[in-house]
């Protein structure tokens, strides 16, 4: 098999991906104070690039005869990314805060990605995921900012 180690994180990209859209989207629909207006459309665009992000892992996994994960219950099972309910009693700070926990895990899953990659010979896939580390560590900045915090891409 060629690559397996390369397509072993893509799939945990795609769960993780997927669940980090999910997560992205309760605070959108959760989201309530003085900065509504402003960062409501704001995560659109977020889920936008993530959604993008998946569909370009999931095509690249299929590409290298790879299988997606591609059900509810396989997501659930394979993510690292821990969900909780949605309520209404967080600020706008303490939902991006957790938003930007989530862009570090990935941030992290990335770099793993473009290490494996490289170390298998699969150039394009590196490059992939080289171009959508870069993306994650700017939206961690942004978002960062948003909050008053530093980005600590060293953690």
């Amino acid at each position: 098999m060629k690559y397996p180690k390369t397509k072993e994180v893509l799939n945990q990209l795609v769960a993780d991906l997927t669940q980090m859209h999910m997560i992205v989207h309760q605070h959108h629909w959760y989201m309530r104070g003085n900065r509504f207006l402003k960062l409501h459309p704001y995560l659109d665009d977020v889920m936008a690039e993530l959604a993008s992000q998946l569909d370009y892992v999931s095509e690249r996994l299929v590409t290298l005869d790879g299988s997606p994960v591609s059900t509810l219950g396989e997501i659930v099972e394979k993510t690292k990314i821990p969900d909780e309910k949605g309520n209404w009693d967080e600020t706008i700070d303490e939902r991006y805060a957790k938003i930007v926990d989530g862009y570090h895990y990935l941030d992290k899953l990335y770099e793993k990605g473009i290490e494996v990659s490289a170390e298998e010979g699969d150039d394009s896939t590196n490059d992939m995921l080289i171009s959508f580390h870069t993306a994650i560590e700017k939206r961690i900045w942004m978002m960062s900012a948003e909050i008053n915090k530093a980005p600590n891409l060293d953690k």
